[in-house]
């Protein structure tokens, strides 16, 4: 009965994978409510400005909150309709976020690869692209109905007594990461990227610098990376060539917007 129930429980999940799409078009299995993802957001943020130390210094302040106020500009209400929190944290790592709740954190390393507004608004237009996307939302549901799956073939194993089954399931687990969840975490960085373009163009910062971006980012990284298909992040030349031939339709974004930031240096 166990195993009937999380068969039929896999199944039904299933079917809600097409009652939801992504910005661009993809199906997406959402299991959890905006309300839900804003109050986890709030929950984690807090828990970081608790944690990590925030930059007192008020022009790299004034610098992120500058590029990040243009880019949630942008932002459909639908998505969030509050006021964004924008954090920059003491730190060398060469990263930024954005959370559900409108939470956005910048650590100070991305400030020595992001060498102008344009290039800090690539980045801050990517993090917001999958909030925007429900990426999170995303994650956790598929996590969600793995783990159902997997524990499901776990019974069946266990029912027919099937030799060396901890081994099966662990390989299951593996093939599961790489054939599954890696793809399924390069889409999402690959979509957030065409969503981060799009808004930086529309919030009058050049798209063009988001290629710059990433040929800076490869340069600080020295070229030392895991093979594309075991990383969640796609290549950076695979980027660099998704966002270039995306870019002529940017710049046309770019040039219609009346917006043009002026938010200085960091």
């Amino acid at each position: 009965m166990k195993l009937k129930h999380i068969t039929l429980a896999i199944c039904a999940t299933a079917l809600l994978a097409s009652c939801a799409k992504s910005p661009t078009g993809r199906n997406q299995l959402k299991l959890y409510s905006s309300s839900q993802l804003s109050e986890m957001g709030a929950q984690a943020f807090d828990g970081m400005k608790s944690e990590q130390k925030v930059s007192a210094k008020p022009v790299e302040n004034r610098f992120v909150k500058c590029v990040a106020e243009n880019i949630v500009h942008q932002v459909p209400d639908g998505v969030f309709n509050g006021q964004w929190e924008v954090v920059v944290f003491e730190d060398d790592q060469v990263n930024a976020f954005a959370l559900p709740g409108g939470k956005i954190g910048v650590y100070t390393g991305l400030l020595k690869v992001a060498q102008n507004q344009h290039q800090l608004a690539a980045v801050l237009g990517h993090e917001v692209g999958h909030v925007i996307a429900e990426h999170g939302n995303e994650r956790m549901s598929n996590s969600a109905l793995i783990g159902m799956g997997m524990e499901a073939t776990n019974q069946i194993l266990q029912s027919q007594q099937v030799a060396q089954s901890n081994m099966i399931m662990a390989g299951l687990g593996l093939a599961t990461q790489v054939g599954i969840q890696l793809p399924f975490s390069r889409t999402h960085e690959s979509e957030a990227d065409l969503i981060g373009l799009q808004l930086m163009a529309r919030a009058g910062f050049d798209p063009a610098e988001s290629v710059k971006l990433w040929e800076n980012m490869e340069k600080a990284n020295g070229g030392q990376r895991q093979p594309e298909f075991l990383s969640t992040h796609p290549a950076p030349q695979t980027r660099i060539q998704l966002l270039s031939k995306n870019l002529p339709a940017a710049s046309k974004d770019y040039q219609a917007s009346p917006n043009r930031p002026d938010c200085g240096k960091a």
